[in-house]
């Protein structure tokens, strides 16, 4: 029956997907993410997940759709500004005592409006050393990260002194300035599959995990715990409150920032 798909059509078409793309479906949450591939393939005239496959491997528009889809690149500069703020003025200072160059992960980037919010927050703290990693799955939303160009939408929270100094306007959109994007590396990474790197003072992955499973979050947050330096930061979404950060092995010193210890127990990997 149109738009009910059995539990093996979605195991089936969440093999494919891990298959060619290395994304993992299962470590999302089911009912949303069944609801959304349902969606999707209704949208093509597709009844069946096998058929909705069918269309993805013959028509490579709709292939990038449906993967701009699954990693949900939403964003604006600033997102919460009131959290960037925190970050400027507690996190951000506290940071700078662990050593230079501040080393920063910008984890699910997606077009870029995270990883150049941070790089102005840290290059208004000159003559400080910093280095970014910025980092998504989907290749094709890299490239608009790369670019660096934004819409009016996502600069509502950029102040006018900040659009004036990094940001040059472009007929109706905005252009990052090459001096925001000296000191950002932009890669592809697939947060559930890939190793990490170590040594990150800070640490950001906002509006990324919400359709995780919960044991797919915490393997999450484990790995982030371990990548940070003793004293980093893991800065997270405003909808993404890690309940069990105690166990995890964080403080909490601030909502939504959660910092290992300075001094860190010796923990089982």
């Amino acid at each position: 029956m149109k738009g009910q798909a059995s539990a093996d059509d979605y195991l089936w078409f969440c093999e494919r997907v891990l298959a060619k793309t290395g994304l993992d479906l299962q470590q999302y949450k089911r009912p949303q993410m069944e609801r959304r591939l349902r969606s999707m393939a209704d949208r093509v005239g597709a009844r069946t997940l096998d058929e909705y496959w069918a269309v993805l491997e013959k028509d490579a528009q709709q292939f990038a759709y449906f993967i701009d889809r699954i990693t949900i690149n939403v964003s604006e500069l600033f997102r919460n500004p009131e959290k960037f703020e925190e970050l400027r003025r507690v996190i951000l200072p506290e940071l700078r005592q662990l050593g230079s160059p501040i080393r920063v992960w910008s984890a699910g980037c997606s077009y870029g409006a995270e990883p150049y919010s941070l790089a102005v927050l840290l290059e208004e703290m000159r003559p400080v050393p910093y280095q970014m990693l910025a980092t998504d799955v989907d290749e094709t939303i890299l490239s608009k990260a790369k670019e660096g160009m934004f819409a009016p939408e996502d600069m509502r929270n950029v102040s006018p002194d900040w659009k004036q100094k990094y940001f040059v306007q472009q007929g109706n959109r905005y252009q990052v300035k090459p001096e925001l994007k000296r000191n950002i590396t932009f890669r592809k990474h697939n947060l559930l599959a890939d190793p990490f790197d170590t040594g990150f003072h800070l640490i950001v992955c906002r509006n990324v995990v919400i359709y995780f499973t919960e044991e797919a979050k915490d393997r999450l947050y484990l790995r982030f715990y371990q990548s940070l330096v003793p004293g980093g930061v893991l800065f997270v979404g405003s909808t993404e409150r890690i309940f069990n950060y105690r166990e995890l092995g964080f403080e909490m010193p601030l909502s939504f920032f959660y910092r290992k210890p300075a001094t860190v127990a010796r923990r089982a990997a």
